[in-house]
């Protein structure tokens, strides 16, 4: 089970990378398939170390790299394939928001200090990444029927543009659980400074 459930990250990982090429030459709905079934593997393999008990430091860092490597690469490349403003501003702040833990993170390390991933079953981290992936599918699924030849009645395109409007206010509201997330874990890394400097 615990090769399997360190499969599941590396699997988002290759995902990760994968969904570039796919994105850049319109292979949309392939990116589309790729992108859910990387989501389901973030949900399964947290899911399975815990239930069977195989959680391991390697594992987690897998997980994490994982979930961020994702959800970056995909944002990036939907910034590029839409270059509007309210596409790009919650894009550009979230993926600033991921290098700013980071950095307090290394921060930490270089003082022997682990700032984990809260480990609340519905923690702000986690919210945040969800609504990030709901929100990511959503628009991949609106380039995905935007590819079909087969011209939309009336009812599919007001679908088309209700997802649409889905993804764009999902962005936003995907930014604000980032910029609160941040807050957290900033609140973290200030009392983790105390000590040290005690």
């Amino acid at each position: 089970m615990k090769f399997f459930v360190n499969f599941l990250s590396a699997f988002r990982i290759a995902a990760s990378f994968a969904i570039i090429p796919t994105l850049w030459f319109q292979w949309v709905w392939v990116s589309l398939v790729l992108f859910v079934l990387a989501a389901l593997s973030d949900f399964f393999d947290g899911y399975l170390a815990r239930k069977y008990n195989v959680c391991t430091k390697l594992g987690g860092v897998m997980d994490h790299i994982g979930d961020k490597l994702i959800v970056v690469n995909t944002f990036i490349m939907l910034a590029i394939m839409m270059p509007l403003w309210f596409v790009i501003v919650p894009i550009i702040i979230m993926i600033a928001r991921e290098l700013y833990i980071s950095g307090l993170r290394e921060f930490l390390g270089t003082q022997k200090i682990e700032m984990p991933v809260p480990k609340a079953r519905f923690s702000m981290g986690k919210i945040k990444t969800t609504l990030q992936m709901i929100t990511i599918t959503a628009i991949l699924t609106v380039f995905a029927l935007s590819s079909l030849k087969n011209p939309m009645s009336n009812t599919a395109l007001v679908v088309f543009r209700s997802l649409f409007m889905f993804g764009i206010i999902g962005l936003w509201i995907s930014l604000l659980a980032s910029v609160w997330s941040a807050t957290q874990y900033t609140g973290t890394f200030i009392e983790k400074l105390k000590k040290i400097k005690k």
